[in-house]
Formats: structure tokens, sequence, C-alpha cells
């Protein structure tokens, strides 16, 4: 996975420079060149305050996110709790419409907020501050937590560290009771009506989905989706990634590594075989008829209503969608990822090991107004007391300690943290997501996700998952999965940073414009047409810059082998 686990000394560190460095230094100097300025952002102004001495003074963040979302209540607890005792209070802007387009414009005004979400784009423009020497300078335990993955962090092109990575960290032990990643996802209530099989290749799974549909042409009064493909902006792996995993192969994005070598398989007779396969789904009417012309929003309205039957999909990418179910008592409605292969014989490979999420997670912008200030809020928020706030909430409101020190969940504090509604005056989702954090166990051994906590999870079964989990003797769905063997030194591909306006970028970039216009008119074409469709498609492709994309992608696997694994 490249880089190591994190050992019990350098947590123990984290937790000692914790203790010893608060926020009370939060002060900083205030001497970028924005330092006089107020930004409006969202309508909002941003300001900033010091702190001085053992006063604690309110200053403003903006930030943006690079997805949408719904504000959180002005009395939210948790920021709220955050402000009183560290000064800081957060403007959230969210993403509305395309994200190449507000990033464009973004870019061409460098009308940027404090803090960003992490994106190559910005990147590329120059938007984000170098932050290694802010990172040696005022935040120990960033530097302690970081410590294994510094080298890893460095931006290839010129050495600096610019976005601090949101997922991938790890401390102690990891649980694995919750399964995140990709997977053809199916109603759990499919599997029920036809006794609990084992499903294992494409054609079992598509084979279910049309009996399900035929039996039921109506689920709580609205017709039946048989199955939904999101390519949705950004999120477009939902149309182009699932050949890699049907060849047993893991997300190296898009192209499929082989002894240390990759290649595209966007034209490849593999890629061909799943989408003629839902080309024949289609002509049986399960792919839902408004697929690819509806936004993400849409996609999750129709998931969290129950009636689409099954998706090619990332677990976390559809998580609200599945509490709404099941605040909905809808629990049979809420889905079980399978790890499907074209034959038998081919081992499935959609689990993997964590590894760090390049690229993503949080920077700096060139315009903060005080970065040193950010960077010693961020040093706060990773000790153990704040991160147990974040993912746990609040002692005695959100969770208990049992006798044995272990964190549970009544079932009321159950069914509440799973009302969209409720998280946003109680959670900082917002902010939690995309910041740095610590994955695996705390100090005292509970684990760092409630879902990961194995006696919690299991207390928090409802009697179907039950019910379903003892039909296929599992303790928990991510024993749907086979165990990932270990990680390529270089995995995974996908967060190679390609360079912005390079030949790489250039031929990725028509790549993807090829598959979301060919691939779409390939599935939804006659059976008699597909074959001059995909011809195509592949003439297109072979036309695009393929090479240029491959040598990238092949030159920096290289410089990850030479130079992460010292």
């Amino acid at each position: 996975m490249g880089g190591k686990s994190k050992t019990t000394f350098k947590f123990s560190l984290i937790m000692l420079l914790s203790l010893s460095f608060t926020l009370a230094g939060c002060g900083g100097n205030n001497n970028t060149k924005n330092n006089a300025k107020a930004e409006e952002t969202g309508g909002a102004q941003t300001t900033a305050a010091a702190t001085t001495g053992d006063k604690i003074e309110p200053f403003n963040i903006s930030i943006f996110l690079g997805e949408a979302g719904q504000q959180p209540t002005p009395d939210n607890k948790i920021y709220k709790k955050i402000k009183e005792e560290t000064g800081a209070s957060f403007n959230f802007e969210f993403l509305a419409g395309d994200i190449n387009q507000k990033l464009g414009v973004m870019i061409a005004g460098q009308d940027y907020p404090d803090m960003m979400t992490g994106n190559t784009k910005l990147t590329a423009a120059g938007a984000y501050i170098p932050l290694e020497d802010l990172i040696e300078q005022y935040a120990p335990n960033l530097k302690a937590h970081y410590a294994d993955y510094w080298n890893m962090m460095k931006d290839p092109n010129d050495g600096h560290i610019y976005i601090l990575p949101n997922y991938g960290v790890y401390n102690g032990k990891v649980n694995s009771a919750y399964y995140s990643g990709p997977a053809f996802w199916i109603q759990k209530a499919i599997l029920k009506e036809f006794g609990y099989p084992k499903v294992k290749t494409l054609d079992e799974y598509f084979d279910l989905i049309e009996k399900y549909k035929e039996k039921y042409p109506k689920i709580d009064g609205s017709p039946t989706i048989g199955f939904e493909i999101l390519n949705s902006d950004w999120r477009n792996w939902g149309l182009f990634n699932a050949p890699q995993h049907l060849i047993g192969h893991p997300n190296d994005g898009g192209v499929v590594v082989n002894d240390g070598v990759a290649e595209i398989f966007a034209d490849k007779d593999y890629a061909k075989q799943y989408y003629q396969k839902l080309n024949e789904v289609n002509q049986k009417g399960l792919i839902d008829k408004e697929t690819f012309v509806q936004n993400y929003d849409q996609y999750m309205a129709k998931l969290s209503s129950g009636t689409v039957l099954g998706m090619f999909d990332q677990h976390w990418n559809f998580g609200s969608a599945e509490e709404s179910l099941t605040t909905q008592n809808k629990i049979e409605r809420t889905y079980v990822g399978l790890p499907l292969v074209y034959d038998t014989a081919t081992k499935d490979y959609y689990r993997d090991r964590a590894a760090l999420n390049l690229n993503n997670g949080f920077g700096i912008s060139i315009n903060a107004k005080d970065p040193v200030k950010i960077i010693k809020l961020l040093d706060t928020l990773i000790s153990e007391d704040w991160q147990k706030t974040f993912a746990w909430g609040i002692e005695g409101e959100d969770y208990i300690v049992n006798e044995k020190g272990r964190f549970m969940r009544t079932q009321e504090q159950r069914d509440q943290a799973t009302d969209a509604t409720w998280q946003l005056a109680n959670k900082a989702k917002s902010l939690y997501s995309w910041m740095p954090k610590i994955e695996g166990s705390f100090n005292d051994g509970n684990a760092t996700g409630v879902s990961e906590q194995p006696e919690e999870y299991q207390a928090g079964l409802k009697p179907f998952d039950k019910e379903f989990l003892d039909a296929y003797g599992f303790n928990s769905y991510v024993d749907f999965f086979s165990e990932p063997p270990a990680n390529p030194v270089y995995y995974p591909a996908w967060s190679i940073d390609l360079v912005e306006g390079s030949d790489a970028k250039i031929a990725s970039t028509k790549l993807n414009e090829l598959s979301t216009k060919f691939l779409p008119k390939a599935i939804l074409a006659s059976p008699a047409e597909f074959d001059s469709v995909w011809g195509d498609y592949v003439g297109e492709v072979k036309k695009a810059n393929v090479k240029a994309y491959e040598d990238k992608i092949n030159e920096q696997i290289k410089w990850r082998i030479d130079n992460w694994s010292k």
C-alpha cells in the first residue's frame, strides 16, 4: 500500500504533542499577501483574529468543497464546540453544477477561499501553497501523523506537499466490518427472495434482477428499476470501471496493470463483453431509461426510494441513500456488494488494502489570510480527543462507554445517527470527511469509526441483517469479498497526477469524452447495431494519443517503485 503502518510509539507521540501544543498559540503571523483583505465567499465575510495567551478570539475559515452537500445547521453542536474551544468557525461553499466549469471560473479569477479540497487542476494552476515548511514549524501532530508517508505526499513535479490526504493513514489494529469500495450492488430483498444464492458472475447477477423485476414490477407503488448506471460529472466510474474488476483486477482507474506495466482497457475485448451485456439487459428493459440524462441528485433520489434493484458503484458514494432507506425502515431495500467476475475461475479483486488518498483532502490556498492559523487548527483537530468527537460524537449524548472501556451506542443513538436531518445539527461531516484523520484504532483500542467497532457493528445490526448474514454464514458484509493481497508499491494508478496541459492529460480527457459519448450509444443501440457502434468507438480511441497517457502512467509507476520502496 505504499507506506508502513503507524507504530504505537508514533501515535503516543501525537498524543503527547497534542497535550503540549494547543491552539492557544493559534494566533500566528498575518504575513500573507492578503492579510488585510476580508474575502466574501457565499455572501459571508471571512475574517481572521489572533489568539493572545489563553484568550480565544474568533476567526473564520472559508472552504470550498468539490462535491454537492448541505449546510450544517447554525446551531450544529460539533461546529459550536470547535468555535468555543478554538475560536474557529467555517463558511462552506459546496459544489453546484459541473466541477470543471466551477474550477475554470475560480482559476481564471484566482478567486479562492482559504481552504479547498484537492484537485490536480488547482495544483497545476498554482492555487495551493506548499505545506511542508508550515507543518515542520507549526504542526508537530500532523508531522507525526504523516511521518511514514512524507515522501509519498510530495508532488513528483516539484517536491512540495500541497494536499493533506484525508484517508489512508492507519494506527493500531485495522477493523474491517464495513466495505466502502466498488462492487455490483444488489438489494438484499432479491437475495432473500431467491433463497440466499451465492452470486459470482455477471450473468447470474442480471438473471436474478430480471426475475425479481418480472415478479415485482412495482415497489411501493412505483415502477421497479432494474439497473442504474451513474455517469455524472466526475463520478463516471459507474460507467467506466467495471471491466477491470470483472477480469480480476483492482481499481487502478483507467488502466489495468500487469507486472508493473499499465495499459488502457476501454477498448479491449473484455470491456466490449461488459457493454454488450448491458446492451442485452437494456433490451429486456432492465436499465433505467433516464440513467444517462440524470444528475447525481436524481440518481440518489431513486436509490433512496427503494425502487432500484442494482447498480455498479462505490459504497461511500451512495451511503446517504442507504441511510435514508434505513430511516424509512426499508432495510430489505438496502444493498449488499457482490464482487462479480466473468467466470468462476477468476478470483475477485474488488477489496483492497487502503492506500494513501493522494490528491484528496484539504489544501490551503494562495489567498488564505493566515495559513499559520489554519495549519495550527488542523494540527489540533488531529489529536485523539477531537478525532473521537468527529467519529463518535459527544460521550453520553451520541455514544456510551461500557464497563470494559468500549465505545457503544444505544439503539436510540444508532437510529438518530442515520437520520440526515439529525446529522446536519450533530455531526461535522462536511469538514471531517476531507480533513486529516486517524484510521484504525485509538490508543485505547477503540475503533476510529463506529462501523468498524466489532461489537457495536454486531449490536447495531437490524434483525433483517442478522438473519441475512446468518443465512450466508458471514459476520459482516465485508465477508462477501476475498481478502485483498498486499498492495503493489505504486498502487493505485488512478492517483497519479497526469499534469494539466500535458499530452497525457489531453489524451486522458479525450478518452473520457469518447467513452462518455460512445458507451451510452452502444448500450442503448439495437443488438444489430452494437458491433458497429463499438467499432466506431474503438476507431476513435486509436486516434487519441493513448501512448502518451500510458507512458506517463508507466513513468510514474516506475518513479513510485523507485522512491516509495525506500
